[in-house]
């Protein structure tokens, strides 16, 4: 594809979908499966280990969200090191770290070893995030880039449901409880394995090192080699850009940024981490005569029936729909599933009308703020400082996270199942208010999305691309 006078980020943004699209998109996904699998499957492994251990509440608790809060240490450091040292230099590294979490997971010896490993799972969780997101933004063109940072999101709907079906495996085959649990958390090691080798040959993101390094040469020689030719060779100058972390501080919209993305983030987790881990406390309280694996199937069929068909659908709409008006729409329908389970009498006593209710508020939750609040904060801040804020936002709200899963058993034990969502619907109101601050990054390109003009320094000498 002929590319002349084009600078590299042209020709990234117009370049049509093709494989090297899907090769970046699955080396990113595979990480997103495994964190999924990783900080859901403590749900059901909870159980088990309440009944071996018989930890406090207080243990409970942080068992359940010790490595939501290591996300959000993760996410701010891993985030920081990929804009000053480069996407590649990190990438595979948080991999690692979550498989070595995993492993040592599976072999605790007692539940404050526990807590100590599922946090180190979660360091390397919260890594993952921003530097997945933003390699797979900048690689993306402008016409599907939502489509593809979602795909990227959208591999957390498989380890939302084999997190489930490893468990009912396990539980039907008649596996000791006391092994079942440590083979629950051990397996989530396998996948993180399996993708350390493809994210350390992934190239350096080419607008980060064109627009940040200067270095267009080795940017548009790399991309070309790793798309076939699909982007072609590029023959014009790259702008460069120059913001450091003061200046990124120093920016009010920056702040409004950061407002807009680690807000509704933040609010997001709260009610989607407290409710999917939950989910089996959850049906507990609505039918509390049945057994682990019936709760545990009944997990399943949320994830599969509701939550796994809005990834699907936000995948394939996002970019038409637009996506800051996907995640204000899933936030606004979330709430109103929330507050009818909250104000109708009797609905958490009646499983299968809750069941379904419960299902529409999963899929507008995915087909939504889940996807969107991932996707948006790799769009709109500048090449210079991309990884950062998407790191903050990751961060914060991973501390959502923290803070729903940590006091939902403390809610529903003082308000009920009904007014713990009923509060959680105010939440979601909140984070729709939130979604307003942000732009609607749909159609737009990256460098207009970050306002990199403002921030344009001279090309770096000698920094052309296949000059003939």
């Amino acid at each position: 594809m002929e590319s002349r006078g084009r600078t590299l980020s042209e020709a990234l943004n117009e370049a049509p979908l093709s494989l090297f699209h899907l090769r970046a998109m699955l080396t990113a996904g595979m990480g997103f499966f495994t964190d999924a699998y990783d900080l859901f499957i403590i749900g059901v492994a909870l159980v088990l280990i309440e009944a071996q251990w018989h930890p406090s509440p207080v243990q409970i608790g942080l068992l359940g969200s010790t490595s939501l809060i290591a996300a959000f240490v993760g996410a701010f450091i891993f985030g920081r090191i990929a804009d000053v040292y480069g996407r590649k230099a990190i990438y595979g590294l948080e991999a690692a770290i979550m498989a070595v979490g995993a492993i040592a997971s599976a072999f605790a010896p007692s539940i404050v070893w526990l807590i100590v490993f599922r946090f180190v799972l979660g360091v390397g969780i919260g890594g993952d995030y921003p530097v997945s997101a933003v390699i797979m933004s900048e690689y993306a063109n402008r016409k599907d880039r939502g489509r593809l940072v979602a795909m990227v999101f959208s591999n957390q709907a498989l380890g939302l449901v084999v997190g489930p079906v490893v468990a009912l495996v396990l539980l039907a085959a008649g596996v000791p409880h006391p092994i079942a649990w440590r083979l629950m958390l051990g397996l989530g090691a396998l996948p993180a394995l399996a993708v350390i080798y493809l994210r350390r040959t992934l190239p350096e993101s080419p607008r980060y090192l064109a627009r940040v390094r200067g270095d267009t040469a080795a940017a548009a020689a790399s991309v070309e080699q790793y798309s076939g030719g699909a982007v072609g060779r590029t023959e014009t100058r790259e702008p460069r850009i120059r913001q450091s972390f003061g200046q990124f501080l120093g920016d009010r919209r920056n702040w409004a940024l950061i407002a807009g993305t680690a807000g509704s983030w933040f609010l997001l987790d709260y009610a989607f981490y407290g409710n999917s881990i939950s989910t089996p406390l959850i049906l507990k309280s609505v039918a509390p005569g049945a057994s682990l694996i019936q709760a545990t199937a009944w997990s399943l069929i949320i994830f599969a029936v509701a939550a796994a068909p809005g990834y699907i659908t936000a995948l394939l709409t996002v970019d038409r729909i637009g996506h800051k008006r996907l995640q204000w729409i899933g936030f606004l329908v979330m709430a109103a599933c929330f507050a009818t389970i909250g104000l109708v009498p009797g609905l958490t006593n009646a499983v299968l009308a809750f069941l379904i209710v419960y299902g529409i508020s999963y899929f507008f939750t995915e087909f939504g703020p889940n996807v969107t609040t991932f996707v948006i904060p790799a769009e709109v801040y500048p090449v210079a400082n991309r990884t950062t804020g998407h790191g903050v936002a990751a961060g914060i709200g991973k501390v959502g996270a923290f803070i729903g899963v940590f006091v939902f058993p403390l809610l529903n034990r003082a308000l009920g199942l009904s007014g713990t969502l009923l509060l959680t619907a105010v939440v979601a109101v909140a984070g729709a208010l939130l979604t307003q601050i942000l732009p609607e990054p749909a159609g737009q390109s990256l460098e207009q999305l970050g306002r990199e003009d403002r921030l344009t320094l001279a090309p770096a000498a000698g920094a052309a691309a296949g000059n003939e």
